[in-house]
């Protein structure tokens, strides 16, 4: 669905501007290869938390506390 949102975004784009839909069109690699790094921090961090976390809780857990 979202694909199809998009899709429709730039076909109204491009009958507006078309210019800029082309643009739009030629510069979406590059800004999905820029973005890729701040991708994988996020898991990276998002990964260290959940380990955090899971060190944190697991004397509860081991005690027999109840997962929320």
């Amino acid at each position: 669905m979202k694909a199809l949102i998009l899709f429709v975004g730039w076909c109204i784009l491009f009958v507006l501007c078309w210019p800029v839909a082309l643009l739009a069109l030629a510069l979406f690699p590059v800004v999905w290869l820029v973005s890729l790094p701040v991708r994988l921090v996020g898991i990276v961090f998002g990964a260290l938390f959940a380990l955090i976390r899971a060190v944190l809780f697991l004397p509860a857990r081991l005690l027999g506390g109840r997962p929320c």
